[in-house]
């Protein structure tokens, strides 16, 4: 007798297998994101238009969001933009509708989820962060791109601070240049003072003007004896 009603036991799980194991049938009732987590703040991965038929193959216990397979793509849908049939209507997909829908409820894992889906996605390569939760992403993201933020102003500070410096040391060098020069003209040798200048012109070899007299004396020549 008890082997009776583990065989019967056993057939019974073996006919209702399929039937747990099918999806049920739903609709998008608008255009909606279809996500690659239960939050509007996951990345979305596809738009369902409104209307298109979704396989719905489990939802969560604890908030109204489905995993749904559309065109061969999966993600998650809330429950309030996804309708099935029930009892020839239509009805939102909710937890009441569940299980006479034959809606599995499910759970949600980052890392697996996405390692089944969305090996080729962008948003893969972070799903470390991911994985903590849609708020801790964000989160560590606003921490992120503010000390990004903060370092492109200290680096902008620092160029300003860097240019003002060099423009201060030109301001100085200006001004220690205009408070030398009378220096250099009363210390200047003006050739002009020289006799054999005297009423001409020097070239750059610093030799005297032909015009300025006909014989011009150099310092040891016996000629000026």
């Amino acid at each position: 007798m008890k082997n009776l009603i583990v065989k019967l036991a056993a057939a019974a799980l073996l006919v209702l297998a399929p039937a747990i194991a099918q999806a049920a049938e739903g609709y998008s009732t608008a255009n909606v994101n279809m996500r690659a987590g239960p939050s509007t703040r996951y990345p979305a991965v596809a738009v369902i238009p409104a209307g298109s038929p979704v396989e719905i193959r489990g939802c969560l216990s604890n908030v109204n969001w489905c995993d749904v397979e559309f065109y061969g793509g999966r993600g998650w849908v809330s429950g309030q933009y996804v309708q099935a049939v029930y009892q020839q209507r239509r009805v939102y997909v909710g937890p009441r509708y569940y299980r006479p829908l034959g809606i599995p409820m499910v759970t949600f894992s980052v890392g697996n989820y996405w390692d089944r889906y969305y090996r080729n996605r962008d948003f893969y390569r972070e799903r470390d962060r991911w994985s903590r939760g849609p708020d801790y992403y964000y989160r560590d993201r606003y921490y992120r791109d503010r000390d990004y933020l903060d370092r492109d102003y200290r680096d902008r500070d620092y160029g300003r601070r860097e240019y003002r410096e060099r423009d201060r040391d030109r301001r100085d060098d200006v001004r220690r240049e205009e408070v030398r020069r009378p220096e250099r003209r009363a210390t200047d040798t003006n050739f002009r003072d020289l006799p054999q200048f005297r009423g001409g012109k020097a070239d750059t070899y610093n030799r005297p003007d032909p015009r300025a007299s006909p014989f011009v004396c150099r310092p040891g020549d016996p000629a000026c004896d």
